[in-house]
């Protein structure tokens, strides 16, 4: 489509039907993007058309699991029939096992990596011989704080953010030759439906009591609170997503909300020792005798 002489920009978003990959898609479908929403939901898939066309905004949804390859490449290739391009790739999908390492299952282990690190390298792959081909695209990443500083009972979901991490910092220098940017989103307390899903996945966990249920109640309660203070919302983490899209010089990794500088810069200036003892602290574990 053209737009004033100019291709509008299409943009493909994982995870697009609900908190920040939903902010984003409508900011950028509100700039004029051509945005191609996507997410496994059907309801919600339904709720965001219904916005989109209230609005009169350049929005279609499509479904897509990330876990699938099946599903991934059918939704990468419908989005490329009707826009011919994927001018930005925002890996928003992901979700959250809160637990204990000792606690969590084998079975759950592996579905955090699936959608949190397999998935955004599936769909990842798929888009890239198409950006590579055009010598130009950007990529967005959407880690988090847990992928600098690991807090009790987010082992599996902070390894699998320091893996996407790991695959970015990789990413950035051989796709550099083609013009493709791939940027980290660093994002720390931001209420999304992201929290709800990860209470239903870890309430076996919590439910079954064990060594671990006092941790468990104290983290909840920390995040909670912590997570009631935040300003930060949504549409603010859009915003700064859009920053990374359009700015000509995108930085590595943006952090978000005000949390951000404070992980950052700890995890430069303090030793491993020092961020442990804050961390003992901050969620009251102390050594049993």
């Amino acid at each position: 489509m053209e737009n004033g002489g100019a291709r509008q920009k299409s943009v493909l978003i994982t995870g697009a039907t609900d908190g920040l990959g939903k902010a984003l898609a409508l900011l950028l479908a509100e700039r004029g993007y051509r945005v191609f929403a996507a997410g496994r939901s059907q309801q919600k898939l339904a709720d965001l058309d219904a916005v989109a066309r209230q609005r009169k905004l350049p929005l279609e949804t499509l479904a897509l699991d990330v876990c699938s390859d099946d599903s991934v490449h059918h939704a990468v290739s419908d989005v490329l029939a009707k826009a011919t391009a994927i001018d930005v790739l925002a890996n928003n999908a992901g979700v959250n096992y809160t637990a204990a390492v000792e606690d969590l299952t084998m079975d759950d282990w592996r579905a955090q990596f699936e959608t949190n690190f397999f998935g955004v390298l599936r769909v990842t792959r798929e888009v890239l011989p198409h950006m590579r081909e055009r010598r130009t695209g950007r990529i967005l990443m959407m880690s988090s704080l847990s992928g600098l500083v690991t807090p009790p009972t987010q082992g599996a979901y902070s390894s699998s953010k320091h893996a996407l991490e790991g695959l970015s910092n990789a990413l950035r220098m051989e796709l550099y030759p083609f013009g493709i940017e791939v940027v980290l989103i660093e994002p720390g307390y931001i209420m999304t439906g992201l929290q709800k899903s990860a209470a239903e996945l870890s309430k076996p966990y919590v439910q079954k009591g064990g060594p671990y249920a006092p941790l468990y109640a104290r983290f909840f309660t920390n995040v909670n609170e912590t997570r009631a203070k935040s300003r930060t919302t949504p549409e603010d983490c859009a915003r700064v997503m859009l920053h990374a899209i359009e700015t000509p010089r995108p930085k590595p990794r943006y952090g978000v909300t005000s949390l951000a500088p404070f992980v950052t810069w700890s995890k430069r200036l303090l030793t491993d020792s020092a961020m442990d003892a804050m961390l003992r602290r901050r969620y009251g574990i102390v050594r049993e005798r």
